[in-house]
């Protein structure tokens, strides 16, 4: 007797409806309307093309550069094959640290840990430094839900939530506003700030920092995220460039840090790698100004608490897939986002995910999947590109984005089922296996010509085919197809004296030649015997 104990399930996604890892409209319906945003495109473009200059500079300046992108992608291709011993690795050693870590299966999970540790310590406030993983999963609309008032502290992400806005940029949120509505954002949201308030930015930082400086000396929890995590030390690492990471992580009681469990690294040793990689990669610096490292808890120094919440929420999903698990080696530095055209056009809140951008792309229906509803939105994110190819050659880690795009692409088309677009190449195939039905469609192309414009271009199509034209123009049908020139006498005639050129070229020996050479000079060639005009006379 046997027992049939089922067929292996793939892991789960991020659960449909939590978190923030789904617009509510397709990405070209979103796009459209970002387009439409003159601001904004100045700001993105003026932005991106900064960032894309300093990189470019400070890259060049290692020789190394390259190989120190392969040691960056090996070292987190080894950690993503052997996840789980170097997550329990990483359990141990921070619990005989003294700290206590949590693992979470999902958003739910994670936000249901995080409101219980802060509410058992009876502050109603927490101060947060920049962390992409609890705004992937909606910490601050939870906590708010449940009486817990959130402070974001880098200063991005304060304008972000002042405004009631949403993140469009993984290292720079705030990317899309601009100096005169900050100033006016912070005049009608922070609390006794000064009425004559300008734009310049040492004065809009001045009046962040005094509203945030109360709220690091008051606040008794901090909500971290982390850039990378060492399973042989369990050491935990942040990056960031205003000094607000550091006080979140020194000043408080209690330290809670959310992490999704890829950024774990292997050895201590390994930051040397990333520590290079990030900064010039993200803002184009040499080094981080502030790199913050901590290990469980220290008596004396620092919060008294320490808590990690290990993140899942759909990553198990994507180690899964043997091609999609590259987007796992992601360390969020921004460089592919500041060298795409479309992402440097439309802005990030177009990707309707908490990462905008190629990595948002592939990452986004990795992790919360592209089919959990009728016309997913996610679903529209893979086609989100021109596969040109840039976000490859910028990224540190060697992420192949434009190949994952192009499978990603590929799965949705499988899973979609009958779309007007397979029935029109089922149509064309079948067209195009017949001469007969060919030769006809040929000729029935010609009428295309009408509807074309002065330029030779159709900008219009009826219905279906106006999708394409939509986006593109058609090029207008030629007068004369290549079969039917082929077949008539001009080209019978063209292919006949083409073919009597070449036979005399190939049957004539070498001519004489008299030519120039590079200076101008007149020369007289005879076979191998080259000399002057001059000497010749």
């Amino acid at each position: 007797m046997s027992t049939f104990l089922g067929l292996p399930t793939p892991p789960p996604r991020s659960p449909y409806g939590t978190g923030n890892l789904r617009g509510d409209r397709p990405f070209p319906r979103a796009a459209h309307d970002e387009l439409g945003n003159d601001q904004l495109r100045r700001n993105l473009g003026r932005a991106t093309g900064t960032i894309r200059a300093k990189r470019l500079s400070v890259t060049g300046e290692l020789p190394d550069w390259e190989a120190l992108r392969d040691a960056g992608a090996a070292i987190k291709t080894d950690a993503l094959r052997r996840l789980p011993e170097l997550l329990e690795q990483l359990e141990r050693k921070v619990t005989e640290h003294g700290g206590t870590v949590h693992w979470a299966r999902d958003a739910a999970e994670a936000n249901d840990i995080v409101a219980r540790l802060v509410e058992a310590t009876g502050s109603d406030e927490v101060i947060k430094v920049k962390s992409m993983a609890t705004q992937e999963i909606g910490l601050n609309e939870h906590l708010e839900s449940v009486g817990i008032v959130p402070y974001e502290t880098d200063l991005a992400e304060l304008i972000v939530q002042l405004a009631h806005d949403k993140p469009s940029h993984i290292l720079v949120p705030a990317i899309h506003r601009n100096r005169d509505e900050i100033r006016q954002i912070f005049l009608d949201r922070i609390p006794g700030v000064d009425p004559e308030l300008d734009n310049v930015p040492a004065h809009l930082a001045a009046a962040a920092r005094a509203y945030l400086r109360e709220k690091f000396l008051s606040t008794k929890v901090a909500v971290s995220g982390a850039n990378f995590a060492i399973a042989e030390t369990g050491t935990l690492a942040v990056v960031e460039s205003e000094g607000n990471g550091r006080m979140c992580l020194t000043l408080p009681e209690t330290l809670i840090t959310v992490m999704g469990i890829e950024k774990v690294l292997p050895r201590y040793q390994d930051l040397e790698v990333f520590l290079q990689l990030l900064p010039r990669s993200s803002t184009g610096e040499r080094m981080n100004p502030y790199t913050s490292l901590w290990t469980g808890v220290t008596p004396g120094d620092g919060p008294r608490d320490f808590h990690l919440v290990l993140l899942d929420n759909g990553r198990t999903a994507a180690l899964a897939d043997a091609i999609g698990r590259e987007a796992l080696n992601c360390i969020r530095c921004s460089a592919c986002l500041n060298v795409c055209p479309v992402y440097e056009r439309t802005g990030g809140h177009a990707y309707g995910s908490t990462y905008p951008g190629p990595i948002g792309a592939v990452l986004t229906p990795q992790l919360a999947g592209m089919h959990e509803v009728k016309g997913d939105p996610n679903s529209s994110l893979p086609y989100a590109s021109t596969l040109c190819g840039a976000c490859f050659d910028a990224c540190p880690v060697k992420i192949d984005i434009p190949s994952m795009l192009v499978e990603l692409r590929h799965q949705h088309t499988e899973q979609t089922g009958a779309t007007p677009e397979k029935l029109a190449m089922k149509a064309a195939g079948a067209v195009m296996r017949r001469p007969t039905l060919y030769t006809a469609a040929q000729k029935a192309s010609a009428l295309g010509r009408i509807v074309a414009g002065r330029d030779g271009t159709i900008s219009r199509l009826p219905p279906p085919l106006s999708g394409w034209s939509d986006s593109r123009d058609t090029a207008a049908p030629p007068r004369e197809t290549f079969r039917s020139w082929f077949a008539s006498d001009a080209g019978a005639s063209a292919l006949r004296a083409a073919a009597a050129e070449r036979a005399s070229v190939e049957t004539d020996p070498e001519p004489d030649t008299a030519r120039a050479d590079d200076r101008g000079e007149g020369r007289v060639t005879r076979g191998s015997d080259t000399m002057n005009e001059e000497d010749a006379t």
